[in-house]
């Protein structure tokens, strides 16, 4: 794949990502039911955003350096793709046909189809083929995936602060009031320990796809 093709792809996820956020917020201010404190809370949101911004430095990265990235930028695309396959696994595996909002209900509102799943299914889906794919030179090592736990962290710390002050929350899992603390910490415990192992597997399905390719 040339360094124009491979910013073409991270160019358009960008604007399909951005699009589906935009689309989401939009309709919902259509029909009254957009709560911003609330939208801009939930991790799909926050890690599409910055996937978003990421795709856009990736795809001038690669339309004006040849691809030629930082080394940042490699392990920033190993820990915010290892949480955007989580965001797809917890939405299909916990979160897929749980009922609406029940304020949603009331209005007779139904979050549109099209920007969840691509948000929750075909970005994730597509940033991991390329992921794999697009090997620079630059070399991550095992140890570095461990910082794919770091924004997931910060964010449930927030989240949980929050939670704890205005008694809303942005999933359930996450919910101490629910299932209480104990549940919530294996849940967030759980989460982690697959947000990093995530990582890891990432990284070396994109080490053999790269020595197979060499070897090629």
């Amino acid at each position: 794949m040339t360094a124009k093709f491979i910013g073409a792809v991270r160019l358009v996820t960008a604007i399909s990502i951005l699009g589906s956020v935009y689309w989401q917020v939009s309709d919902r201010i259509a029909n009254h039911v957009f709560h911003p404190e609330e939208y801009w809370v939930y991790f799909t949101i926050d890690t599409s955003l910055l996937m978003a911004a990421l795709l856009i430095a990736g795809f001038a990265v690669a339309w004006f350096k040849n691809n030629q990235t930082a080394h940042w930028f490699e392990v920033a695309r190993i820990a915010l793709s290892a949480a955007y396959v989580v965001v797809a696994v917890v939405y299909n595996a916990l979160l897929r046909g749980e009922p609406d909002d029940a304020r949603d209900i009331a209005a007779g509102y139904h979050w549109p189809t099209p920007p969840n799943e691509v948000l929750h299914v075909w970005a994730p889906l597509i940033l991991v083929i390329e992921l794999i794919l697009v090997t620079p030179a630059i070399r991550v090592k095992f140890v570095e995936a461990l910082w794919a736990a770091a924004y997931p962290i910060v964010w449930l710390v927030g989240s949980i602060i929050r939670g704890n002050i205005n008694h809303w929350w942005p999933y359930w899992f996450i919910n101490p009031d629910l299932y209480g603390v104990p549940s919530m910490l294996m849940y967030i415990a759980g989460i982690t320990v697959i947000l990093i192992v995530t990582a890891f597997l990432l990284l070396a399905v994109r080490r053999l796809a790269s020595s197979i390719t060499r070897r090629g």
